[in-house]
């Protein structure tokens, strides 16, 4: 075979991995497999090691979302220690040509291509053609991005909005930003809307004494590697009021984020919530109050009303947006970027 692209979904806790042809598409990978990213010292042998199970692929490009910013076609990842340079890597594999996009930007790419039955629309707003649309991810971080219309077609751009100043928009997240404020560098938006920021807005509500904390919550915290999904586990049961007050305080903290940014770009064309959470908590979303939160912009409340609001439930959109991008610059210029 000839013009196949090696696409990838490149994280600090696992890489997936996938071959693609320009006649079968974005949507159907011929291989695809999943690495713990931390059992490889580096993604040139993680790469080796797919390779070599593959071999019988003569593979001749390649397109990579990353965690982690992308400047002059060089990528850190985030909580890994390896180091991606795209003509580095193309010189290794002998490839024609490898691209590194931002993995934000590579869920971005995907939303235009992403199939009806992987998406919940959580209002009736109609968006406008070609308006721009935007991309609001929190997962164990919080992701930005956003797409224009541009050629015939929607370009996506990175962004690293979720790490803005933290704006308080009532009494309750005031007295959570003068909380955050003496514990954390940098209180940012990513800090109490990711999955890295829920167990700060609960550590809020239990060491203020706004609830009290079950001893059984608090003995499962403190064994847990990760808290947030026991504090949203307990909170969409019901089985604790500290919970349920820290999920509500974060869906109100999400909407008012992607309300700021439906303003900031004019998202007359949709925004989507992606990353690992939104899935998680769809029912809560689709509750009228996120909605209310998302509007309510005072003077520019009518105009948040008419934007449509989307959560993303495919689990790999940003591999389907790396191979997306992958194939849409093969088809421009196989031979070189």
């Amino acid at each position: 075979m000839v013009n196949m692209l090696l696409a990838g979904d490149i994280g600090g806790t696992k890489t997936v991995l996938a071959l693609y042809s320009p006649e079968q598409g974005p949507h159907r990978p011929l291989v695809k497999e999943t690495f713990p990213s931390k059992a490889y010292s580096s993604f040139e042998s993680l790469v080796k090691t797919f390779l070599n199970k593959n071999s019988a692929y003569q593979v001749t490009h390649g397109a990579f979302g990353v965690a982690g910013p992308v400047v002059q076609d060089r990528a850190r990842i985030t909580n890994l220690s390896w180091v991606m340079e795209e003509e580095q890597l193309a010189a290794t594999f002998e490839l024609e040509w490898v691209h590194l996009l931002n993995d934000l930007e590579a869920i971005a790419t995907a939303v235009p291509i992403l199939p009806e039955e992987e998406i919940t629309r959580l209002n009736d707003a109609n968006a406008t053609p070609r308006g721009a649309i935007g991309v609001v991810a929190p997962g164990t971080g919080l992701g930005e991005a956003f797409l224009v219309w541009a050629d015939g077609g929607y370009r996506a751009h990175p962004s690293e909005g979720g790490h803005v100043d933290f704006a308080p928009a009532d009494e309750v997240q005031r007295d959570l930003l003068a909380y955050l404020a003496p514990r954390l560098e940098h209180v940012s938006y990513e800090r109490v809307c990711s999955g890295l920021g829920i167990p700060n807005l609960y550590a809020f509500f239990r060491d203020t004494n706004r609830y009290s904390e079950p001893a059984w919550l608090r003995d499962e915290l403190a064994e847990a590697n990760d808290q947030t999904p026991i504090i949203v586990r307990a909170a969409q049961e019901g089985r604790a009021e500290i919970c349920t007050a820290t999920l509500g305080l974060f869906i109100d903290i999400l909407a008012r984020e992607a309300g700021n940014l439906a303003l900031k770009i004019l998202a007359t064309g949709g925004i989507y919530l992606g990353g690992g959470i939104p899935p998680r908590i769809l029912q809560q979303l689709q509750e009228s109050r996120f909605m209310d939160v998302f509007a309510a912009k005072g003077r520019f409340r009518n105009l948040l009303v008419d934007i449509p609001v989307f959560v993303i439930e495919e689990g790999q959109t940003a591999l389907l947006g790396a191979a997306q991008d992958g194939l849409m610059m093969m088809n421009k210029n196989p031979a070189g970027r």
